[in-house]
């Protein structure tokens, strides 16, 4: 019986991670919507038959990439995406042959492929929008990927209240930690308490003098009705404030970024992005980050559709900062046609999405 899930990997690269990712999902949809090879092929099996049976039934393959995928070469010096017989190259190529979904697996800050470091059956890899896995957030990293392939496959009776994994999300600390406490004096503790007892009075007539004879009617707090002042650049924020959809305020060119989608869970952001098309806005698709109080940035992979109705591969790093109400977003980026760029936008808070 095929899986609905198969994980494809190099043991010289990415072993430990593909592992790990094959642990979380059985959790999640059970031992029989996952395959990998280490766990699935029975002694005495044609691997390769039962690689292929495995591929052409799954309803997702996960490619799992690391630094060296590209690159990794056999004994004899030759690049193993060279070989036709490369069982990687077999399984990722099957897959796209057979218009199965292939969702690349970035691990360790790997890059994805550009379409000129793969063989031709191989090339649609690079245009297929990726998601990142790290270390230091893989809980969170994991729980988005699971929650994505649920299209995919159904989690079964027996796993379906188990948590993904078990370790604890990277929380950063607030932005000012209070100083210790200085310690308690040993002596009597009468002027101390004579000495609080002043102070409070005088705090007290402070406040109703200022209540009654407070100048112009001006008030320390914001009235009913008025909103307290947004942050400014450089004052930490909470990543929920950032949540919902946010407009680009300048018009921008074909395709150019247009509207984010955002939600927060603690201090982890899903960037949803769109991009100005005709007759409706092109989806880039959808990645995670981590929010530290000031900025977050985020990398986008995908193929974009020129007006000419041309297809080129686009790589975007968008960075957030939140700066009175509104956010700066700036954008990097590298296609094959044009040379590396770079522009800031303000978006402003146009409407809340649903958490």
């Amino acid at each position: 019986m095929g899986r609905a899930i198969f994980i494809s990997y190099r043991r010289d690269d990415t072993e430990g991670e593909a592992g790990r990712l094959f642990d979380d999902l059985v959790r999640a949809y059970g031992d029989n919507s996952v395959f990998m090879d280490v766990a699935g092929i029975n002694p005495g099996m044609d691997f390769r038959k039962a690689i292929d049976d495995n591929v052409s039934s799954c309803g997702v393959l996960l490619a799992m990439i690391g630094p060296t995928w590209a690159t990794i070469t056999n004994s004899s010096g030759e690049r193993r995406l060279d070989d036709a017989n490369d069982f990687v190259r077999l399984e990722i190529g099957s897959a796209l042959a057979r218009d199965i979904a292939v969702i690349p697996v970035l691990v360790h800050d790997a890059k994805m492929p550009r379409p000129e470091q793969l063989p031709e059956n191989l090339k649609n890899l690079a245009y297929r929008n990726s998601v990142e896995i790290t270390h230091a957030r893989w809980n969170s990293d994991v729980q988005l990927l699971t929650q994505a392939l649920s299209q995919y496959v159904a989690a079964t009776s027996s796993t379906d209240r188990e948590p993904v994994h078990a370790t604890v999300s990277v929380q950063l600390p607030p932005p000012h930690l209070p100083g210790p406490h200085p310690a308690a004096a040993k002596s009597s503790k009468m002027p101390l308490m004579v000495g609080i007892g002043v102070v409070v009075v005088l705090a007290i007539v402070g406040a109703v003098f200022y209540a009654m004879h407070g100048s112009g009617g001006s008030a320390a707090s914001p009235a009913p009705n008025q909103s307290a002042p947004a942050a400014a650049a450089g004052t930490p924020v909470l990543a929920s404030t950032l949540q919902g959809r946010w407009q680009n305020s300048t018009n921008v060119e074909y395709n150019g970024l247009d509207v984010l989608d955002i939600t927060a869970s603690g201090n982890q952001l899903s960037i949803e992005a769109w991009g100005n098309c005709q007759p409706k806005d092109c989806d880039w698709g959808g990645q995670t980050t981590s929010f530290d109080g000031q900025k977050a940035s985020a990398t986008w992979n995908f193929t974009q559709q020129k007006k000419s109705g041309k297809e080129e591969n686009r790589v975007a790093t968008l960075t957030i900062t939140p700066i009175n109400g509104s956010l700066q977003v700036t954008v990097d980026s590298t296609t094959a046609s044009k040379p590396e760029s770079q522009h800031q936008f303000t978006f402003t808070h146009s409407q809340q999405t649903s958490p």
